[in-house]
């Protein structure tokens, strides 16, 4: 029979739990890990985001949409432009999710910035709470995906989800959404966003290594989340989110 990758994780969770009471992994599996071997209980996985580095060069969506093979018309990420004029409500643009960037400014006195954004991968996902039949689900590194398998397109999580962040594949009519390019981090690498981010405006970051400079970072920054009212434990932190972001 051939195995989903949620069976992979229901069997890791498993482990977990018969190694939690004592017993060894040469009890569990027979035999012991490759020391190189991906602990899924060993990381806790998120990203920060540097508003001020963000020139909105599409770097990041290009990439995303060539690595995971993202059909056209729509993203994992993305990057919005904010104009924000006093006394106005703030214009916000994101052509084709900022594949080729943006246009230059009509008048360059006003304020803008750039946001990318992404799925925050919550710890308390709303995403997870409303579906069915448990296709949409949390790793036990902290990673929400998506099992195709399982997914009914019945679209509950991309109603719930208050980010705006899932879609329904137009070939496969299961939910697709970013994964924090999960084939890659498991082997030790970086997502395709961030590796291809010519600022540094994005950085994947590891909450359980006492070495990820994410600790630094968090102690010696202002970081915000989006939308923090909705109580979603989000695990995308932004450094000086103006206020005027949605």
């Amino acid at each position: 029979m051939e195995m989903t990758r949620r069976d992979l994780f229901t069997i890791g969770g498993k482990l977990l739990v018969l190694a939690s009471v004592g017993a060894t992994l040469e009890q569990i599996v027979g035999a012991e890990p490759a020391p190189d071997a991906y602990k899924m209980a060993d990381h806790w996985w998120g990203m920060i985001i540097d508003i001020d580095k963000c020139i909105g060069c599409g770097n990041c969506v290009r990439a995303c949409s060539k690595e995971n093979k993202v059909p056209g018309g729509y993203f994992r990420t993305w990057v919005e432009r904010y104009q924000v004029a006093e006394g106005k409500q703030p214009k916000v643009e994101s052509p084709d999710g900022a594949m080729e960037g943006f246009p230059p400014l009509t008048d360059e006195n006003i304020k803008s910035f750039f946001v990318p954004k992404l799925c925050n991968h919550c710890a308390d996902s709303p995403c997870t709470q409303v579906c069915p039949v448990g296709a949409t689900f949390i790793s036990p590194d902290g990673v929400v995906l998506v099992d195709p398998d399982y997914c009914l397109g019945c679209r509950y999580c991309v109603q719930a989800c208050p980010y705006g962040c899932r879609y329904l594949h137009p070939e496969t009519n299961t939910v697709d959404k970013c994964t924090l390019c999960y084939h890659r981090i498991t082997q030790g690498l970086t997502t395709a966003c961030c590796e291809n981010c010519p600022t540094q405006a994005r950085q994947l970051v590891d909450f359980k290594d006492p070495k990820d400079p994410v600790h630094e970072f968090l102690r010696h920054n202002m970081v915000q989340v989006l939308k923090p009212y909705m109580a979603t434990n989000a695990k995308v932190y932004y450094k000086n989110l103006d206020g005027s972001v949605r």
